[in-house]
């Protein structure tokens, strides 16, 4: 999976999530939303920095929720390297 499907926020602009086989199992859900900072990549390929909420994880990523650019709700998995707490 690489995008989900975000309101109107063009397609290259969605964060990429990475795939079930990447982000591995068990997934552990955040019994509360923790407030993190993340680098999101597009599926263009750009970068940025988001403030968002971590909403599960497994050892090795993160499923991070955030507003995009657009001012549209989006959420992606992310290597656990690139997320931090807020």
């Amino acid at each position: 999976m690489v995008s989900r499907p975000t309101g109107n926020t063009p397609f290259p602009q969605r964060a990429r999530s990475l795939a079930p086989r990447q982000y591995g199992q068990p997934v552990t859900q955040a019994p509360e939303p923790i407030p993190v900072k993340a680098w999101v990549v597009t599926v263009a390929g750009d970068d940025l920095e988001v403030a968002g909420d971590a909403t599960a994880w497994t050892s090795r990523a993160v499923r991070v929720r955030f507003v995009d650019k657009f001012g549209h709700l989006d959420s992606a998995w992310l290597w656990a390297g690139a997320v931090s707490r807020r």
